[in-house]
């Protein structure tokens, strides 16, 4: 099955299971291309672009088709019919992973690293059988080096996922993509809406009410599943200053044991693919140029 991608201030429109984008920007049209092209085919983890064309000033993305839709529809779901199933614990843990390592692919095994810029919940897609895939190049920047990224730009992105650090300084690090990273595991942990200020005073930014909790072992037990308890330092991930938050390889081996799977089968790290390392040129994202095609 094949789907367009949606701009996503437009949103997601369904024709006979084919979803399409109109208008898109050229420049980010072509960045999602040279991206999508160089990394899809090489780790299960990140949606795979099946193909792209242009007439004019017509574009279109066409990607695999995702049944399970987002995450987010999932965590805010009550589960009642015809809305979307209520995620049990091994699920969220094994979609925890899938999209840790989507991250670390691209920070570790491209060359600059890739800075997703607007990691979220609603940019996991999950397939039939739950696995999640990251979404969304759109964003996308190259850092300069492996440990910082550092990059400046303007602020970007939704509020409650964007790092602190980031959000004062334009700053942007692959570390900026790791505090992302850790206010999706406390929606997957908690099941809280990002920001809900129906909730009483000091409870309605999930990032603000979950940061003193994650301390306290008795608050910790309340708000998580006793079962997660002792197992993974989320707190480790939603540092206001990112040069303490850990690189997506190490969040990766920590999830890698939580994680129950089929007898038999083995969960690998994305370092594995290191001698598949993939070279992009910055001029090539920066200036809109493509300089990737599709067979």
């Amino acid at each position: 099955m094949l789907a367009f991608y949606v701009k996503l201030a437009i949103g997601l429109c369904k024709m006979e299971d084919i979803l399409y984008e109109k208008n898109c920007s050229l420049s980010t049209y072509q960045k999602v291309i040279l991206l999508t092209c160089s990394t899809a085919f090489i780790l299960h983890t990140i949606v795979g672009l099946l193909g792209y064309c242009a007439d004019q000033d017509h574009r279109l993305l066409v990607y695999e088709y995702m049944t399970n839709g987002n995450l987010q529809e999932h965590l805010y779901s009550d589960g009642t019919s015809g809305n979307p199933s209520i995620l049990k614990w091994e699920t969220r843990m094994r979609i925890a992973l899938d999209s840790a390592k989507g991250l670390e692919y691209l920070h570790e095994c491209v060359s600059p690293p890739v800075i997703h810029h607007d990691f979220k919940s609603n940019n996991i897609l999950l397939d039939s059988n739950f696995n999640a895939k990251v979404s969304n190049l759109g964003l996308a920047k190259l850092g300069f080096d492996k440990v910082g990224g550092l990059v400046s730009t303007r602020v970007l992105g939704i509020h409650g996922y964007v790092a602190p650090e980031y959000a004062l300084t334009g700053h942007l690090t692959t570390k900026s993509d790791v505090y992302s990273y850790g206010v999706v595991l406390l929606e997957l942990l908690t099941g809280r809406v990002l920001v809900d200020m129906k909730r009483p005073p000091g409870q309605g930014v999930l990032v603000s009410w979950a940061l003193p909790r994650l301390t306290d072992r008795d608050k910790l037990v309340e708000m998580v599943d006793p079962v997660m308890e002792g197992q993974f330092a989320v707190k480790d991930l939603i540092q206001p200053e990112t040069d303490n938050c850990p690189l997506m390889k190490d969040v990766v081996q920590s999830l890698i044991p939580l994680v129950k799977h089929k007898k038999g089968s083995k969960i690998v790290s994305t370092p594995d693919f290191h001698h598949r390392m993939v070279t992009l040129k910055s001029s090539s994202i920066d200036s809109g140029s493509s300089g990737a095609g599709k067979n």
